[in-house]
């Protein structure tokens, strides 16, 4: 498929200039495009919300947000959906929003906050894990599926940026997972290893794994993690759309200063999600992708590697960040279509 960029990706060489974004200090803009409908922390009066906690299967605690349509009927067994926050995101930033789209839709949805992020447990903050990030997508099945009003045979999962590629490493080995939809996704495992473009040279990548081995040292002798910048973007092309939406009123979360860990950025370096993509047939899977995302390149290459039955989806126009909240440009009824169909057929 034709892969679409607007220019030249250019990436710095160290990991703390991989992913340079905002410290305390640092000027945020106040003004935000909110074009097409942006709306990232829309609220409906048709849909229930609570918090609910949960633990994954290494016992470190997960929150999320609980979504269910208001006027349940008593004894029904629901459709439900586990929503995914992009990478170095809270739930607060997109996840809720489709979790509330899909839950006026009639499914029960179940947003969270991955570990090391927000207000899920594990330390150091802003930790990279990503084994733990695909692990908590099977203990919201683990708790979805215990509720008395899921059907615990109809549960899917929408994976957003980041969360597309811990998703499908998800459902490669949980069965329970019955259908799929990445929206913008993002292989951060790919993107540590070769970039976007495949711009990034092995001489770049040893010399983030040698910062990376020499801040274990400083965090082993003082016992304190050894934060960078955290993850707004500004080298890369999509850059002003990542900071349009996380350094303005239109997505950010005071809580969430995008801090990570850069010596935990390692173990992207193994993580390859979509070898044996395939296996996950015949359980589908939908990709969604704006077709003026640089990071298209994953969602093209996930497509190409997944088996049928499977359905790519390009929105006209549409960069990475606009499919977080641009509700105009979202294709909602698509999602609606694709998991009202695929969870309620036996496989």
């Amino acid at each position: 498929m034709k892969l679409h960029s607007k220019g030249k990706l250019k990436l710095l060489v160290t990991l703390a200039i991989m992913s340079i974004a905002f410290t305390a200090g640092t000027n945020i803009a106040t003004a935000a495009d909110m074009s097409h409908g942006a709306n990232n922390f829309y609220k409906s009066d048709k849909v229930n919300t609570e918090i609910v906690k949960f633990k994954n299967i290494y016992g470190m605690e997960v929150t999320g947000t609980l979504f269910t349509p208001r006027n349940m009927a008593a004894g029904k067994k629901y459709d439900a959906l586990i929503v995914g926050h992009p990478f170095a995101a809270v739930r607060q930033q997109a996840a809720n929003l489709y979790a509330t789209k899909m839950a006026e839709a009639g499914f029960v949805t179940l947003s969270f906050d991955q570990s090391f992020w927000g207000e899920s447990a594990g330390t150091p903050r802003g930790a990279v894990l990503p084994d733990v990030y695909a692990e908590n997508f099977s203990a919201a099945v683990d708790f979805l599926g215990t509720r008395t009003f899921v059907d615990r045979d109809k549960i899917g999962v929408i994976g957003i940026c980041g969360s597309g590629g811990f998703a499908i490493a998800a459902t490669k080995v949980d069965p329970r997972i019955k259908a799929l939809a990445t929206v913008s996704m993002y292989d951060m495992g790919e993107y540590f290893r070769t970039g976007l473009n495949h711009e990034r040279t092995a001489a770049m990548r040893n010399k983030d794994l040698a910062t990376a081995a020499e801040q274990r040292y400083k965090t082993f002798k003082t016992g304190q993690p050894v934060y960078g910048p955290g993850q707004n973007d500004p080298v890369f092309i999509e850059g002003k759309e990542s900071n349009d939406f996380y350094q303005t009123e239109r997505g950010k979360v005071a809580s969430n200063d995008r801090r990570t860990t850069p010596a935990t950025y390692a173990r992207l370096m193994n993580f390859h999600p979509f070898i044996d993509i395939e296996s996950i047939s015949p359980r589908p899977i939908l990709f969604i992708v704006g077709d003026a995302a640089p990071s298209r390149t994953y969602t093209d290459t996930a497509y190409k590697m997944a088996a049928e039955p499977k359905e790519l989806m390009e929105i006209k126009g549409a960069n990475r960040i606009d499919l977080y909240d641009r509700t105009e440009l979202i294709p909602w009824d698509k999602l609606v279509s694709f998991f009202n169909t695929n969870l309620n057929t036996n496989k």
